[in-house]
């Protein structure tokens, strides 16, 4: 039986442990990326190291 890989899309300026692609073919940065960057941005991102949750 032959198993289907799919290839992850290349996404320039950022490294393979930085971000992956969800179902729904979305960037999704990973807390290693975030960590990288340095801050928060206070956006609520799904993956965020620094605590931030976004108020609704």
């Amino acid at each position: 039986m032959l198993e289907f890989r799919r290839k992850k899309r290349k996404v320039p300026g950022l490294e393979d442990e930085d971000y992956y692609i969800s179902e729904e073919g979305y960037v999704v940065l990973t807390a290693a990326y975030h960590l990288k960057r340095g801050y928060c941005c206070k956006n609520g991102c799904l993956h965020c190291p620094y605590g931030f949750k976004k108020k609704l």
